[in-house]
């Protein structure tokens, strides 16, 4: 079957003259390079809709359906985004309950607030060796769904941003004996499937809805994505109503292609890439597995089986643990002295991200710059500061349990205030508080801030992070609380 790429190709080198959007008129108008131009069109004759898939965009979406093991696909070029709003809209009634992982990212709050949901929160455990985020267990959902049978939807992480993997076949169960619809944010997981050493994505492993983001672990472009559906619990209907809503009338085909080849290149070749992605991914870790000061995870001598059920490859965790230094200082150092950019930084740790499109050197540079920084820790040992306790580093990964003053969506939609940080305890926020990346709320709308959120978010501003939803005034860190609410 011919690619989408090919098609759009093969037009842009026909004598059609485009009467029509988009305004670079294919030609690139100054203002963008021909190659690229010559590729964007909207729904033209022969090209399809999104919206409406008659011809070529529903063959590529049955591909991906077919590849990902899905009964159906819906092409996403509004990211992951996208595919959590209109997945929790369409399987959770106006006004429902949603039992979701408290570690999810901000847009499944987002789809909690525009649909007026109830959330019931699950905790996820920690990684002791490394004090980050456990996937959620099947036993953790069945003791909440028994505990609140009004339950309407499970919604979890997996893989996780750190790259844990929960046991989504046994959830998948639980849900299902329970009438309910799984759905899987599955945004890191893209590649999952493809190689006998991975774990099966969710559509796989019995999920209903999952969301895929093509871009984060496949080379696709950015902001594209799948939302893959099974089963009977969910009205396909109201997933392409939603659809509908939350994604562009006027989706972009240069994105669509870059889905289409992205998917191809992982079913059709995913076995032989994987492989050497594989290798090399091994022989760092076993390089790395010489650090004496920095803690990387996963180790090399974790089991093989380890990787087919519980981790993912390509998540690089470097723990700063009892070093003397900051996640955000290693972070700065990676990059400010040896150019190499990290995924993201937190206080106890720095995420590093490899797929297949990482090169040996790729590997190899960031493995002698870890060895080196390593090696420096080491003789700096008498300098060390004071020990930073598991306790403190694992905040980035897991976020305490918080007593809620209001819903979601009355704490969001509530006249808010601006007040210094120090007097904030107490007080309802207003906003959503988190670090990004990863996007996970600290703190939802509606939630009180306690002593313990105060001395985090100032560990995290004084260590430079990115904390969203917290604003300086006159050199004063403070955040909006919900008025006259205490």
């Amino acid at each position: 079957m011919e690619t989408l790429f090919e098609k759009l190709k093969d037009y842009a080198g026909s004598e059609i003259y485009p009467c029509h959007m988009p305004g670079h008129k294919r030609q690139g108008a100054g203002a963008l390079p021909q190659g690229l131009a010559e590729l964007d069109i909207t729904e033209i004759e022969g090209f399809d809709n999104l919206h409406q898939p008659e011809g070529v965009i529903r063959q590529l979406q049955q591909y991906a359906a077919d590849a990902y093991g899905a009964e159906e696909t819906y092409y996403l070029v509004g990211g992951s985004t996208c595919g959590i709003l209109s997945a929790v809209s369409a399987a959770v009634p106006r006004n429902g309950r949603l039992l979701i992982a408290r570690n999810c990212h901000k847009s499944v709050y987002h789809a909690a607030y525009l649909r007026q949901l109830k959330l019931s929160y699950l905790y996820p455990k920690q990684v002791p060796e490394i004090g980050i985020c456990e996937a959620v267990s099947p036993r953790q959902v069945r003791e909440a769904l028994e505990r609140e049978p009004d339950i309407d939807g499970v919604l979890i992480v997996s893989p996780t941003y750190e790259g844990r993997i929960a046991e989504v076949a046994e959830i998948a169960r639980i849900a299902h004996s329970h009438g309910i619809p799984l759905i899987v944010d599955q945004a890191h997981g893209a590649h999952l499937g493809f190689h006998p050493s991975f774990a099966p994505g969710g559509s796989r492993a019995g999920a209903d809805l999952v969301v895929v983001s093509v871009h984060k672990t496949l080379p696709a472009m950015t902001q594209t994505a799948l939302l893959q559906v099974g089963g009977s619990l969910v009205d396909r209907r109201r997933i392409r109503r939603f659809l509908q809503i939350y994604q562009s009338s006027s989706p972009s085909y240069v994105l669509m292609a870059s889905i289409d080849n992205a998917v191809r290149l992982a079913w059709e070749q995913g076995e032989k890439l994987f492989g050497e992605m594989i290798r090399n991914w091994n022989g760092m870790l076993r390089q790395l597995s010489a650090c004496r000061a920095l803690t990387v995870w996963p180790p090399a001598a974790l089991p093989q089986e380890e990787y087919q059920r519980h981790q993912d490859i390509g998540k690089l965790v470097i723990s700063v643990k009892d070093t003397g230094i900051t996640g955000e200082e290693l972070y700065r150092e990676l990059l400010e002295r040896y150019a190499l950019q990290m995924e993201m930084a937190c206080d106890g740790y720095v995420l590093a991200m490899f797929t297949i499109g990482d090169t040996p050197q790729g590997y190899q540079r960031l493995t002698d710059a870890l060895l080196e920084i390593d090696s420096r820790l080491q003789r700096a040992e008498s300098e060390k500061k004071p020990e930073t306790s598991v306790k403190e580093t694992e905040s980035c990964a897991e976020t305490a349990r918080h007593r809620g003053g209001l819903p979601l969506w009355e704490g969001w939609d509530s006249s808010a205030q601006w007040i210094a940080l120090e007097d904030a305890v107490g007080r309802y926020v207003g906003e959503f508080i988190n670090i990004y990346p990863p996007g996970i709320p600290v703190l939802v709308p509606g939630e009180l801030m306690e002593e313990a959120d105060r001395i985090l978010l100032e560990r995290y501003l004084s260590q430079g992070l990115n904390v969203q939803g917290v604003s300086v005034k006159d050199g004063i860190p403070g955040v909006r609380v919900i008025a006259g609410m205490r």
